[in-house]
C-alpha cells in the first residue's frame, strides 16, 4: 500500500532500535503511495454503494510493531483511506491471521509470506515493482485476472506443461469444454468483486446518469478451441468478467499497455515483468508454473 523503499533500507543499515527511533522522528512524514495504492484507494471508494454497510474492508497487515506502526496509520489518515484496523507483530509472518480475519486476498511485498500464504491455501499475491503512474482524478477501477492458476487451479496449465503436442493439449481441452476446471485461489475475489458489480448495476437502474465504475477483465494465454472451458467454468462458478482477451501467445503486456489495470493477477511472474511500466502487477506463486523456481 505505502512505499516504504526508504524505511526498509533505514531498518537494515541500522537495526530495529535506530529504525523505532527513526519512525518516531517521522510520524508526521506521511509515507508516499505504494504499487497497490491506486488499487486499494478505488477499491474503498466502492464502498459509497452502501454507506450503512460498507462493501470492502481493507485491514493493515505489518510486521512492524505497534509503535512504528503509528507512522503507517498516520499515513492512512493522511491520504485519507477508510482503514481502521491494522494487525501489527514485531518480525512475525502476519499471513498467519488471514483465515482468523476473513480476508479474500492478501497482497504483500514480502515474497516468502506469499509464498507460506499460499501454501496454507490463502488467496495471496506479491506485489512486484512498478512504474505504473494513474490519474488521481478518475475513480474507475480496472481489475485484470489470468484465468490458470489464477482464478482456475493448475489442472489444464500441468497437462499443457507436459504435453508433448500443443495439439495434444488443445484437443483435451476441447473435448473436456463442459467440464469445469477446479477453482484457483482468486475465484473468491472475483465472486466479491460481482457482488459489488450486482450493486453498481442496481444503481444504473435506478440512476441513469450513474456510469459503473468497476470493471473486470480476463487476460489469459488460451486460445480456440481451449477458450470455451474457461468461459463454461466462469459460468458455471457463478462468476462473470466484463472482457476477455484469448491471446493465444500475443505477449500480455501489449494488451495491458492499452486497458491500463490498476491490478493484474498472474501466477507467471514473466508475464508481469514486461508490464511494469504501465500497470501494478501481481504475482500469484501458485501451481505447476511455480513448482521448485526461485523465489526471486
Amino acid at each position: 500500500m505505502f512505499d516504504l523503499t526508504e524505511s526498509d533500507a533505514y531498518f537494515k543499515e541500522h537495526g530495529e532500535a535506530a529504525y523505532r527511533e527513526y519512525q518516531d522522528d517521522h510520524i508526521d512524514d506521511t509515507l508516499p503511495p505504494g504499487v497497490a495504492f491506486p488499487f486499494i484507494k478505488r477499491l474503498l471508494q466502492l464502498n459509497d454503494l452502501r454507506l450503512d454497510d460498507p462493501l470492502v474492508e481493507v485491514i493493515v497487515l505489518s510486521r512492524n510493531d505497534p509503535s512504528t506502526g503509528l507512522r503507517v496509520m498516520r499515513s492512512v489518515e493522511k491520504h485519507e483511506l477508510a482503514i481502521s484496523r491494522a494487525v501489527f507483530t514485531q518480525g512475525k509472518a502476519p499471513y498467519e491471521y488471514i483465515g482468523a480475519l476473513g480476508m479474500s486476498l492478501f497482497l504483500s511485498g514480502n515474497r516468502p509470506d506469499v509464498d507460506s500464504a499460499i501454501g496454507a491455501g490463502f488467496p495471496a499475491g506479491h506485489v512486484l515493482p512498478s512504474q505504473a503512474a494513474y490519474d488521481d482524478d478518475d475513480r474507475s477501477l480496472v481489475v485484470a485476472f489470468d484465468f490458470d492458476g489464477v482464478l482456475a487451479n493448475d489442472d489444464s496449465e500441468r497437462l499443457y506443461l507436459t504435453s508433448d503436442e500443443l495439439d495434444t493439449y488443445l484437443q483435451h481441452e476441447s473435448n473436456h469444454k463442459l467440464d469445469a476446471l477446479g477453482e484457483g485461489p482468486l475465484k473468491p475475489l472475483l465472486a466479491d468483486l460481482n457482488t459489488i458489480q450486482k450493486l453498481e448495476e442496481a444503481r444504473r437502474l435506478a440512476d441513469p446518469n450513474y456510469a459503473s465504475r468497476l470493471r473486470i477483465a480476463l487476460v489469459t494465454a488460451r486460445s480456440a478451441p481451449a477458450h470455451e472451458r474457461a468461459v463454461r467454468s466462469l459460468r458455471k462458478w457463478g462468476v462473470n468478467v466484463n472482457d476477455a482477451f484469448f491471446l493465444g501467445g500475443i505477449e500480455k503486456a501489449k494488451v495491458l499497455q492499452v486497458m491500463r489495470p490498476h491490478i493484474f493477477f498472474d501466477d507467471q511472474a514473466v508475464h508481469l515483468g514486461g508490464a511494469a511500466r504501465f500497470v501494478a502487477g501481481v504475482h500469484i506463486p501458485y501451481g505447476v508454473a511455480n513448482t521448485g523456481r526461485s523465489a526471486s
